[in-house]
């Protein structure tokens, strides 16, 4: 009973807490306290369940804990009668939201423009968004960052403790100010995207279904605003990647880079629904990043039709991409690129640029150095470049593709 109660737990939190918090949060206009008690539901199932059995609906009984949490610590706070009020509807609401699953009100894209108020630290909005809404912890979160997991657990204590002392209330913004809280909100929905992408085998629990959860807000955002480019842009970026899921991997579970994809596999009607949505945003004449992401994966999406891929066109969509958004990831594929495009040596050239203390710990970067050392007939630090991108790899089966193009050396 003790493993099944506490997996039980797990999979609550794992697959409801986000809509829990945002259901609470929407509610009680308390972000902090929502969270806080929810966390002490999570604590207290897993001290009874196993004592006193599973729940018939564990959702139900999660939002009536925290529910009874909050209305514990208003009182002792005295809080104002309608506040008292709200709280306490709460708990005749819980199992009927449980017994319906369809109907559960889902605020995590409300919660997601609340997390971006303009009183909350701008580098702290989006992990904020993460971590809140979508559960994601600090080293994770800092992962897709590229900081330190000390220092975002920093900005992410700070960004709470102003939300607590500043009394920054749930509060859907109007209509006028969700434009400017949008570009926080789209970087955390493509951080997650990533996320859930990195773990294409599936093997980390808390990433499982992170990256249909961040199509679905995509989805949401863009239906939210359909005038904001950048939004349909995120939109048609996620589904022309997603579109390739099916061939990321082969027999065995072995990886499989880009151009060695099977495009057979590809999912036709995703590409051409992303062909669609990006064309839309085209039309809004406001070209911004994720636009230009998601026409280099047009790009490559391309080469189920034409049997080739236009590598100039990639590089010179990297080079618009490096000047409005300039990033190490965009630098290093570009890089790619123009090896592709124009040979290994201007692909080195394009590399050798990039400033060390950046690329340091960033994996991408090293697999295309020792590929294009290697291509240059440069064995020794081609060798020593795969064993850097081998070291920094958390993915056995690229760690074992690299493994394999070392041998070749």
């Amino acid at each position: 009973m003790d493993g099944d109660a506490r997996r039980t737990v797990e999979r609550a939190a794992r697959d409801s807490r986000a809509r829990l918090l945002a259901y609470l949060s929407a509610r009680t206009r308390d972000l902090p306290g929502a969270e806080d008690a929810l966390a002490d539901a999570f604590r207290t199932a897993l001290e009874t369940w196993p004592r006193d059995g599973i729940p018939a609906r564990p959702e139900a009984w999660l939002l009536t804990a925290a529910r009874r949490r909050l209305i514990d610590g208003a009182r002792r706070a005295r809080v104002r009668g309608d506040a008292a009020a709200a709280m306490m509807a709460l708990s005749e609401e819980a199992y009927e939201v449980a017994d319906d699953a369809p109907a559960f009100p889902d605020d995590r894209l409300k919660l997601m423009f609340v997390c971006a108020h303009p009183a909350i630290d701008p580098a702290a909005r989006a992990p904020l968004m993460l971590q809140t809404v979508l559960g994601l912890d600090a080293a994770r979160i800092a992962s897709a960052f590229l900081v330190k997991p000390s220092a975002m657990g920093q900005r992410l204590a700070r960004a709470k403790a102003k939300i607590r002392d500043a009394g920054i209330a749930f509060a859907i913004p109007g209509p006028a100010d969700l434009p400017g809280r949008l570009d926080a909100v789209l970087d955390a929905i493509y951080a997650a995207y990533g996320s859930g992408w990195d773990d294409i085998a599936g093997a980390d629990p808390r990433r499982r279904g992170l990256a249909e959860e961040a199509l679905d807000l995509g989805r949401l955002a863009a239906g939210l605003l359909p005038h904001a480019a950048e939004a349909q842009g995120l939109l048609a970026l996620m589904l022309l990647c997603e579109a390739r899921r099916p061939a990321r991997r082969g027999h065995g579970g072995a990886y499989v880079p880009l151009a060695a994809q099977d495009t057979a596999l590809w999912d036709k009607r995703m590409i051409a629904e992303a062909e669609s949505v990006l064309a839309h945003a085209e039309q809004l004449y406001a070209v911004g990043r994720f636009q230009l992401e998601a026409a280099i994966q047009l790009v490559h999406a391309r080469r189920a039709v034409v049997g080739a891929t236009d590598w100039e066109a990639i590089a010179l969509l990297y080079e618009g991409l490096l000047r409005i958004a300039p990033s190490i990831g965009a630098g290093v594929s570009r890089a790619a690129a123009l090896a592709e495009a124009g040979g290994a040596a201007l692909g080195w050239a394009a590399l050798e640029v990039l400033a060390e203390e950046d690329v340091a710990a960033y994996q991408p970067y090293w697999a295309v150095a020792a590929h294009l050392l290697a291509r240059l007939g440069r064995r020794a630090e081609a060798a020593r470049a795969y064993a850097r991108a081998m070291g920094l790899c958390e993915d056995p089966a690229m760690r074992a593709f690299l493994a394999a193009e070392a041998a070749r050396l």
